[in-house]
């Protein structure tokens, strides 16, 4: 979008608060902003002041259309740009990098619920509590409720009907104590509700009304002197004590609160996450952000708060900061100074100076670790800024001398090696003269059907020995097959080795230094080569085998087998019959003397 178009719009956009966005030329939204003043945030673009960030540039080059929404408060405008984000994912806002997968704990909608781990949460009515990002403190909770509360685990489907006509018998679970039974009857719904009730305190955090439920229960084992199960009820209580005592009690009287903290880099920011339930901290996290043009440490944490507080399920009404902020929930947010809270915000802060350093040696160690070639396809996945490894990459040249003899080549690498085995020739079937363009089309067409229709592997990047031109016919080839999204497509240029994307006029420059430049120049000379090498073959056949294959009846093949066997034309005319014979059969060999025969008689 150019400034002049923006200063045609500019008059027709109000100094109101508002969410803006910015779409490019095949209607995809590209980034989502937020703004007190639309008018203002948006001629920051636009301005005589030239833009820092590449990346600005870019998003001001790319795009060719500004739309926006007007709303109410600033505060709209914070949730419609957080709601936009997470539909639309635009390309360049925030990346959250956050692709871990957790433990819940889910309390099974079912008659006699059971309590077990999961990694996957179905919308089925069931509970589900986390998640749990340690997976050994999700341990000792499911571990401390198995012993507090005796739970079916088996996956019998009961009911009070299938019950009342003893369709079942107790399992070895019931007989070791771990169950009291419920399939036989010989436990109530309403005893069995209880006890679920108090698992669901316990998951909550809540402590407190669960050691009241004990409580309750011994003093009525007491009263009817029941001395043995008094005695394992004090023994329940005693556990929930001594698992209460592990958990990180921080104060009482704060009650529920999330803490967050942030750590910002030049290209990357922290935020660590503290959730904390009756005074207890009873879950924590660390996300990192990938910064794209959103470099506000501000608008990062509002964007961290609302991710991890709808991924947590947190209702609590305090949040805890470093400063003030503008959030979307209707929560205070609190800035200790001094006491508890202080040191609720000095623990997260903590936490994540050690996630930093632990992250910092694990890349350290992981570096050390990396072969040659999983470090240059790392550097070329940044320098390309693909979203996957390129492994599996192909590349294509094209072969011909003023149209004669069409060929195209394509070579394969997998793991930065050239795999020979996967290289494949084509003889240009379709396209009549020098065509460079249409060759090039002809060929990536052939490969990706055949691909796609046998379903085998696709390479993660294809390059295209040539400028725009060849890349724009070669991608439109890709989007016609639908795998535009699934495979990377680029072009390299020989003159000053500029690496071109389709639909971008402008190229990148990757250092000369650079050791994914030289793989790409590795692929790019293989492919060469081979396309000449097949080229070459080609000439060399047709030429020899041109007054063979006159001979009516002589194929290719067996104009090859005599070539191969005797060197030349001009040796297999001064043979005989015999000798002939013995290699092509003798039907065949009357056919080549007999030739070559009235050839001798037609020159004398």
């Amino acid at each position: 979008m150019t400034t002049n178009q923006y200063k045609e719009l500019a008059p027709q956009i109000p100094h109101e608060p508002g969410v803006y966005r910015f779409i490019d030329e095949k209607d995809v939204v590209i980034y989502v902003g937020k703004a007190k003043d639309l008018r203002k945030r948006t001629a920051n673009y636009f301005g005589e002041k030239k833009h820092q960030q590449y990346k600005t540039k870019a998003l001001v080059r790319n795009a060719v259309k500004l739309e926006y929404t007007v709303v109410e408060t600033e505060q709209d405008a914070l949730l419609l740009e957080n709601t936009l984000i997470k539909k639309l994912q635009p390309r360049y806002n925030v990346m959250l990098k956050d692709g871990k997968t957790y433990t819940y704990i889910v309390v099974k909608k079912e008659p006699f619920p059971r309590v077990f781990f999961t990694r996957k949460v179905w919308k089925d009515g069931s509970q589900y509590f986390g998640p749990y990002t340690s997976k050994y403190r999700a341990r000792i909770l499911l571990d401390i409720i198995k012993k507090l509360f005796k739970l079916r685990t088996c996956t019998l489907p009961l009911s009070e009907k299938s019950i009342e006509a003893g369709k079942f018998k107790v399992c070895l679970e019931y007989h070791i104590k771990n169950c009291l039974g419920p399939c036989v009857g010989y436990e109530s719904k309403e005893a069995y509700d209880q006890k679920i009730s108090q698992v669901k305190n316990i998951l909550k955090g809540q402590i407190a009304p669960v050691k009241n439920y004990i409580k309750e229960q011994l003093e009525i084992a007491v009263e009817k002197l029941e001395f043995e199960k008094a005695q394992e009820l004090k023994e329940k209580l005693d556990a929930l004590d001594n698992y209460q005592s592990k958990s990180t009690v921080v104060n009482t009287t704060i009650k529920d609160s999330d803490v967050f903290a942030i750590r910002s880099e030049e290209d990357m920011a922290y935020v660590s996450y503290l959730k904390i339930v009756n005074g207890a901290l009873i879950n924590s996290d660390n996300v990192e952000l990938k910064k794209n043009l959103n470099d506000n440490d501000d608008d990062l944490l509002v964007f961290s708060i609302n991710y991890l507080r709808e991924k947590f399920n947190s209702i609590s009404p305090e949040v805890i900061l470093a400063k003030p902020l503008n959030l979307i929930d209707k929560v205070q947010v609190t800035v200790p100074q001094r006491g508890d809270k202080r040191h609720l915000l000095d623990l997260a802060e903590k936490n994540l100076t050690y996630y930093i350093l632990q992250k910092r040696k694990d890349e350290a160690t992981y570096k050390k670790k990396q072969t040659s070639a999983e470090r240059i396809l790392n550097t070329m996945k940044e320098d390309l800024q693909m979203d996957v490894l390129p492994y599996h990459i192909e590349c294509f040249d094209n072969s011909n001398i003023q149209g004669s003899d069409p060929v195209s080549s394509c070579v394969v690498f997998k793991n930065a090696k050239p795999s020979k085995k996967d290289y494949r020739k084509f003889n240009i079937k379709t396209v009549v003269g020098p065509n460079d363009f249409a060759s090039m089309q002809e060929v990536v067409l052939r490969r990706y059907t055949r691909l796609k229709n046998e379903n085998k592997p696709l390479p993660q990047l294809v390059i295209i020995d040539g400028g725009k031109g060849q890349l724009s016919a070669s991608y439109q080839i890709l989007k016609d097959l639908g795998l535009e999204k699934e495979i990377v497509m680029i072009g390299i240029a020989k003159r000053l080795e500029e690496i071109y994307f389709p639909d971008d006029p402008i190229p990148i420059y990757i250092n000369k230094k650079s050791e994914s430049l030289k793989l790409i120049q590795h692929l790019r000379n293989e492919a060469h080569r081979f396309a000449i090498t097949f080229h070459r073959d080609q000439r060399s056949k047709n030429a020899l085998g041109t007054e063979l294959t006159n001979i009516a009846g002589i194929g290719e093949k067996t104009a090859e087998k005599l070539l191969k066997t005797f060197g030349s034309v001009k040796k297999i005319r001064g043979l005989n019959k015999a000798d002939l014979s013995q290699l092509i059969g003798e039907k065949l060999a009357n056919t080549v003397y007999d030739y070559f025969s009235n050839q001798s008689e037609g020159n004398v």
